[in-house]
């Protein structure tokens, strides 16, 4: 549970940091289904001759070798649809380790404390695999793959959400350090900045006072939340190995999502705890039911800002 200290930090502040909101059992289940999703993914493109034989690879070396033959596992390992084209068979992955995650009970408490007992799971979320930055390809704009621009969560979200209680929660699945490129925050809750369509949506340039600029680490199991209106970017992964995260949002119940077309599902109720969903088949039913619905529909664009704005000149 939070303190008090705790809630009046991320009320000034707009974040705040918490150690341990996985344990190990949680951890190494995320990391079993992933390895596990990894061999079947790489099975297959070393049988089409794309990678080098696997055999004595461990997860990462995979996770290395893939992307270095252009082999997409990003897609396949992400626990969203993208934001551009959908496709009958675009993949993604929703497994009992991921849902298991998503609806910890000490997350939900922590995020309980926050916004209250009415928490929907947010369908913005995605998962955050980051090689070092001497392997990306020149041309790797993909802000879950490389570092993220300055941006506020609020902003990357549709205006049906501007005045949603929200939170980000970024889990680590391994150590985020300054080296392998941890979060960084630019302290408090500001109005909506402008952004712009840069290589990601990010808030557009002379907003954002770097020099204040504050590194997050934390150890596997921890978690940055974050306030929606909290500027927020990450760092360089100057390392030779990859660093592992989970972005989560969280809202209250009935509210708008800013993105209505991705499935919502409620992850705790104290006023209906008989719509809570509890089995992770029925959460990936949702994404699977709404693949299928906007594979054959006009495509929704997730952002909504544009490149001719006074701020982005």
């Amino acid at each position: 549970m939070l303190t008090q200290s705790q809630l009046n930090d991320f009320e000034t502040n707009g974040y705040i940091v918490v150690e341990d909101v996985l344990d190990k059992i949680a951890l190494d289940a995320v990391k079993a289904e992933y390895a596990g999703l990894m061999d079947s993914l790489y099975a297959a493109w070393q049988s089409e001759g794309r990678v080098p034989d696997g055999a004595g690879m461990d997860f990462w070396g995979k996770l290395l070798a893939a992307y270095k033959a252009g082999c997409d596992w990003f897609q396949p390992m992400d626990i969203s649809l993208p934001g551009d084209q959908v496709y009958a068979d675009t993949p993604f992955h929703f497994g009992p380790a991921v849902f298991g995650m998503v609806t910890n009970p000490r997350l939900l408490d922590i995020v309980e404390q926050l916004i209250g007992p009415e928490i929907t799971s947010n369908p913005i979320q995605h998962v955050r695999i980051k090689p070092p930055a001497t392997t990306l390809r020149g041309d790797e704009v993909r802000a879950h793959i490389t570092a993220t621009d300055w941006h506020q969560d609020r902003a990357v979200a549709l205006e049906t959400a501007d005045q949603t209680d929200m939170v980000t929660v970024w889990l680590a699945i391994t150590d985020a350090t300054v080296e392998n490129g941890c979060l960084q925050v630019a302290p408090g809750k500001v109005n909506m900045l402008p952004h712009c369509p840069k290589i990601q949506t990010a808030i557009a340039d002379g907003f954002v006072d770097e020099s204040r600029a504050l590194p997050l680490p934390v150890k596997a199991g921890g978690a940055v939340i974050f306030h929606p209106l909290t500027p927020h970017a990450s760092l360089v992964n100057r390392t030779d190995g990859f660093r592992w995260s989970f972005d989560l949002r969280f809202n209250v119940t009935g509210q708008d999502t800013g993105r209505s077309h991705f499935p919502e599902f409620i992850a705790r109720s104290r006023n209906q705890p008989e719509a809570v969903l509890g089995d992770w088949r029925e959460w990936a039913g949702l994404w699977e039911a709404a693949r299928a619905k906007l594979a054959i529909a006009p495509h929704t664009p997730i952002h909504r800002w544009q490149a001719d704005s006074p701020a982005c000149a």
